[in-house]
């Protein structure tokens, strides 16, 4: 499948799938006719109010195909992404890369391969479930272009002790047109299964591409899955994706993301309590930078009584930088004995740079404990002129103070090698010149 060359992507005219099951030609087919009969959304769409996609969907992008990155070798990998001792599944441009890749020390039972395995071993009775209904026309888009991604299922009862790693590289050539990548992942947790999944996105050449990902995941009774997504590719690049989550009866789910990358990157998540008892916490870090654009975008739909959430989301912005913070909490008729808490916290470093949040509440049952805030300011200028007077520059003081700012995000992270791979790239991220006023 493919787009007509020289279109762009709001006018893309995609062919008739051939060459796959049945089914799935049957859901690539129905995608296409979402995105035509509901359009890409636009200023008039609340959660996408903020994010300038209008010239995005101008651009003439081409899909990847399967390739070894360009611009760096195997030995790269772990400077650049970490290495977590667990299985580790590398995709350039959207597609699986078994050289790269390592599915060593995979538990008996523990179900890890491409995704474009998976869907030639699928019938359509049981199918159906890798592919939801789409919310808005990029998750159409992904459904109906994805070449590949990653397929984890997890037996009930199965604690897996290694994280597993999902890498996705963006790297096109330098005589190559803008390149989009589809991306879909699906992991389904068994009941009182436990695993931690890294999702590491990052880009190596500086020209424009865009990564379109899904993350779909079922949790299941009493399921633990810890997530995490980072997101640090080429400033040329634009990066939107998706995690939808689906929680059973008392099962734990806790997402980390951080974004550094990208001129313009959107990270939605959108959860679903369905289980009494379910419990929920929702962390994220945007730094953007320059004229980078950074928004992010959260649900949590509390549907069943008795389920937790708590959401805490910190934004350090630069420059003439632009971050959007949209989150949702939803607590349905019958919800009762929820308990919410949502946060966001931005600090601004110069006068350019600007923030919208906009946290919601949405109570629709009795007996719930919920609180929501926001909070934009500056650096304390008392705490800079103190450490000034101590002999430290002003941008070493200032960084110092940002650094503490985003401690907390960091130290939340229950992957030592993870975490201390952070801190590096955030300190980086501060201690370089930024590229506006």
């Amino acid at each position: 499948m493919s787009l007509n060359p020289g279109t762009g992507l709001g006018q893309m005219v995609v062919p008739e799938p051939d060459g796959q099951p049945q089914w799935l030609q049957k859901i690539r087919r129905h995608s296409i006719q979402w995105v035509a009969q509901h359009g890409f959304p636009g200023r008039d769409d609340e959660d996408w109010k903020y994010t300038r996609i209008g010239p995005l969907l101008a651009i003439p992008f081409e899909p990847a195909r399967a390739s070894l990155p360009t611009s760096m070798s195997f030995s790269d990998l772990d400077s650049l992404v970490g290495n977590f001792g667990g299985p580790r599944l590398v995709f350039v441009n959207g597609f699986f890369n078994p050289e790269w890749s390592s599915l060593t020390q995979i538990p008996e039972n523990l179900l890890v391969m491409a995704l474009q395995t998976r869907l030639h071993q699928e019938e359509e009775s049981n199918g159906r479930h890798l592919f939801p209904p789409p919310n808005n026309a990029f998750t159409a888009l992904n459904s109906a272009l994805t070449e590949d991604g990653a397929y984890i299922e997890v037996p009930a009862n199965l604690r897996v002790t290694t994280p597993i790693h999902l890498v996705f590289i963006a790297d096109a050539e330098a005589d190559a047109p803008a390149l989009l990548a589809n991306p879909r992942s699906v992991v389904i947790a068994g009941a009182n299964s436990h695993i931690s999944l890294v999702e590491s996105y990052i880009g190596l050449s500086p020209r424009l591409s865009l990564t379109n990902a899904v993350t779909e995941l079922v949790l299941e009774q009493g399921a633990q899955v810890e997530h995490y997504t980072v997101q640090n590719e080429s400033e040329a690049a634009i990066h939107l994706g998706l995690v939808e989550v689906h929680q059973q009866q008392d099962s734990r789910f806790y997402a980390h993301v951080v974004s550094l990358g990208s001129s313009l990157a959107r990270h939605e998540v959108r959860v679903a309590l369905a289980g009494e008892g379910a419990e929920t916490q929702l962390q994220g870090l945007y730094m953007p930078r320059g004229k980078q654009h950074h928004s992010h975008v959260t649900t949590i739909d509390h549907q069943s009584p008795g389920c937790t959430s708590r959401e805490l989301y910190k934004g350090v912005l630069e420059g003439r930088s632009r971050a959007v913070f949209k989150g949702q909490v939803i607590v349905r008729q019958g919800a009762d004995r929820t308990d919410a808490s949502q946060t966001n916290k931005n600090l601004l470093l110069s006068e350019g740079a600007e923030i919208d949040t906009r946290p919601q509440l949405e109570i629709l049952a009795d007996d719930v404990k919920c609180t929501h805030g926001a909070a934009v300011g500056q650096l304390d200028e008392d705490a800079v002129f103190y450490l000034r007077s101590r002999g430290i520059p002003d941008k070493e003081a200032r960084d110092m103070l940002t650094y503490a700012f985003v401690t907390e995000m960091l130290e939340s992270l229950a992957l030592p090698a993870l975490r201390t791979l952070l801190e590096h790239s955030v300190a980086r991220q501060l201690s370089r010149e930024s590229t506006g006023p």
